[in-house]
């Protein structure tokens, strides 16, 4: 049965951020449904497909060890690093429920570091704006929303991400937008493992004590996604850093997702899919901006989806670079990468950037200006998967 729903919503500043979509979703029962669709003949995530195979061989990898175990080894030599060299092999099974709760968030990135590049276009600093819990159940409410997760040199970690659109695919979108910092480790490393996507992850809001007994469907009520292509910046390889460097700017990523199991598209199972607006203008005609993820640093514990919405301002952390957009906001690390949306004049909710860094104080979040750059990639990526 189709169902018309609010998806994300805001109040307490002058325009609502808020997005009204048609889509099917887990059943309207008030706890979550099925996870995706039962899987497609020959589409089971078991198998490593064979250019990703030759992709794992060329750089000395075997790709069964790769799967048992292999890709735990982060020696420099098989911390592949280049656009060309991302693999994620589907290991099934390897995100339950368990290992998604035990994973940390990304904390050193969303510090921010040294802010010494002001130009004089850094805004005063914005004042505080208590992070406030998304409605549950999540899929009703803000069902784009979800969690990333990958493993690390020091173990598993956890972001947050958003599905977006895909021109080139309308309406079967398998794209989903996250920060550089939860794909790749920037200057001093490679592309991260085993990223996976959990669109409205733990969809009732459920304590960690709740969740001891929750059904599968609970966590994931939409299935895991795995990432079978990745593409950051190539400021983001170059010159990010643990505190976000002059790679800050340039934090973003665009994922292409394939369901564990098989089974239609994310935009298909989830209902719905966001816009990207990469001409947003100057900050001073901005309204208002609102961020959503999942912060798992304290005081928070990565389970709830928490949103901010606030008047945005600049900042400017490098000679060179671009200002970042910044809000008042109390989340913490793991909501790196959660979305930023706006409304545009007609009153349509579009994404336009994603939580990059923040004080280690908390109190504000900045993320990039999505520009030119950033379309780049989001376009080649729609071109590679055209029709797929």
């Amino acid at each position: 049965m189709r169902s018309i729903r609010p998806l994300l919503a805001a109040t307490g500043m002058a325009a609502a951020l808020a997005l009204t979509a048609t889509g099917c979703g887990p059943e309207e029962d008030g706890a979550a449904g099925p996870a995706a669709s039962s899987p497609a003949a020959g589409q089971g995530g078991a198998e490593i497909p064979g250019d990703l195979a030759e992709t794992l061989k060329k750089h000395g990898v075997d790709p069964e060890k790769w799967k048992n175990g292999e890709w735990k080894n982060w020696d420099k030599d098989t911390w592949l690093r280049e656009a060309k060299d991302f693999v994620n092999p589907v290991i099934e099974g390897m995100w339950k429920p368990e290992r998604m709760k035990s994973a940390k968030s990304p904390t050193k990135t969303l510090a921010a570091g040294d802010i010494s590049g002001d130009q004089g276009v850094t805004d005063p600093e914005p004042r505080p704006v208590r992070a406030e819990a998304e409605k549950t159940p999540y899929h009703q409410n803000a069902a784009p929303v979800g969690k990333v997760f990958f493993d690390a040199p020091e173990g598993s970690m956890v972001c947050s991400a958003t599905v977006i659109k895909d021109p080139k695919n309308p309406g079967k979108s398998n794209l989903v937008w996250t920060a550089g910092h939860c794909v790749h480790a920037g200057q001093e490393g490679g592309w991260y493992r085993n990223l996976a996507f959990v669109p409205a992850y733990n969809d009732l809001g459920k304590s960690a004590a709740a969740l001891e007994n929750a059904r599968p469907q609970e966590i994931a009520p939409y299935g895991v996604y795995w990432a079978d292509w990745v593409s950051t910046s190539g400021e983001w390889i170059s010159d990010g850093g643990p505190t976000g460097g002059a790679g800050a700017a340039y934090d973003y990523a665009v994922m292409h997702v394939k369901p564990e199991n098989g089974g239609k598209s994310l935009e298909e199972t989830v209902g719905v899919a966001l816009d990207v607006d990469f001409n947003l203008p100057e900050a001073a005609n901005v309204e208002g901006m609102g961020a959503w993820g999942y912060p798992a640093a304290p005081p928070y514990d990565g389970l709830i989806m928490h949103k901010c919405v606030d008047r945005p301002g600049r900042l400017s952390v490098s000679p060179g670079t671009p200002t970042m957009w910044r809000i008042g906001c109390t989340m913490t690390g793991g909501s790196s990468g959660g979305g930023w949306f706006a409304t545009q004049p007609g009153g349509k909710l579009v994404l336009v950037s994603n939580t990059s860094i923040g004080p280690v104080t908390s109190g504000w979040l900045a993320g990039p200006r999505l520009g030119a750059g950033a379309e780049e990639i989001y376009t080649a990526m729609s071109d590679k998967f055209a029709g797929q």
